[in-house]
């Protein structure tokens, strides 16, 4: 009894040290990396194991790069796995360069793919061009019709300028600027209905693709369709703009004139109040010139005369203009 259990617990520790060592000695990766031709030792895979390196994220990618016929060594797909790259994808992107004839070293296919970007779906670009479609661009021609005009785009990836280079929305924005620019120079709208093709020709003219991971093909108008009358509606709300300010100075003028009308009524009732506090001292003037003998009697009487006279004058003035302003009296039959 005492020696099967002995045997038992002697099994289950051979078992449990067999899977140990199949864990950090994966022979079943090695054995295929011998198949294929490919040199590993097994302390390198302990090795792996020891860096927290999962094999197989190495080993495989290392075999199909052996089979495709790079020349790639396992401490280059380590270190880069270990910088936090996607060695698979380098990998596969190193292939599909061979297989088009792109220089493309591992050292920059690593460089890419660590700058995050897609190095594979980059290398697919240069062999397949991708097509970008610009969203709808509003200009307006020299005669203030403005023009909505849709492009597309086709680019082709540069590998050499990938690191560093500027993305999709610098070429997009480049475009739109560009065909505003070459709408905005044109004397008419009907210019450019005529001839869509003077706009590609002149934005690809301009070096878009300079400092940028794409190299331009071509560039298309997609579609152009008219819109808004920019220029007389700027003209309307220019009028429309003088005429308020018109108002606004005829108000101002009209407020003045109400202003200084309502200064000459309040200073002609002070005049005709200083007139008539005038008159009413002349009666005490003339009592006080007869008390101190400065005024004879004979001269008050003359002085009333040429009142009395100057009265009826103005009597006889005003019904002569009121007999004039009359309408003639017909004869009785």
């Amino acid at each position: 009894m005492v020696g099967l259990i002995g045997s038992g617990f002697f099994l289950v520790l051979l078992i449990a040290f067999i899977m140990i060592f199949l864990h950090f000695v994966p022979l079943g990766l090695w054995i295929s990396a011998l198949a294929a031709d490919v040199r590993v030792g097994i302390i390198t895979l302990v090795g792996m194991r020891m860096r927290r390196v999962p094999p197989a994220k190495i080993i495989l990618p290392l075999i199909k790069a052996n089979k495709a016929g790079l020349d790639v060594v396992v401490n280059q797909l380590e270190a880069h796995y270990l910088a936090g790259g996607n060695v698979d994808k380098v990998v596969d992107a190193l292939i599909a360069a061979h297989r088009a004839q792109i220089p493309l070293p591992f050292e920059r296919s690593a460089a890419i793919d660590l700058a995050g970007r897609d190095v594979l779906e980059a290398v697919q670009m240069s062999v397949n061009p991708k097509v970008i479609e610009t969203p709808v661009v509003s200009a307006v021609a020299k005669n203030g019709i403005e023009l909505k005009i849709k492009a597309r785009v086709t680019v082709r990836a540069n590998i050499d300028r990938l690191v560093g280079g500027a993305g999709e929305p610098t070429i997009i924005a480049r475009v739109g600027e560009g065909i505003v620019t070459t709408v905005g120079s044109s004397d008419s709208h009907n210019d450019v209905l005529a001839n869509p093709d003077d706009i590609s020709k002149t934005v690809l003219g301009k070096g878009l693709d300079a400092g940028t991971a794409f190299e331009i093909l071509s560039i298309d108008i997609a579609d152009v369709d008219v819109g808004r009358n920019i220029g007389a509606e700027l003209q309307t709300d220019q009028a429309e703009a003088d005429k308020r300010i018109a108002q606004a100075k005829a108000e101002e003028r009209r407020a003045m004139a109400v202003a200084k009308e309502q200064e000459m009524k309040a200073y002609t009732q002070e005049m005709e109040a200083k007139v008539v506090e005038a008159q009413a001292e002349v009666p005490h003037a003339m009592a006080q010139a007869l008390r101190e003998g400065k005024l004879g009697v004979m001269d008050y009487y003359n002085l009333n005369n040429v009142q009395a006279d100057t009265d009826m004058r103005n009597a006889i003035s005003n019904a002569d203009g009121q007999v004039k302003n009359q309408a003639p009296i017909a004869p009785v039959k």
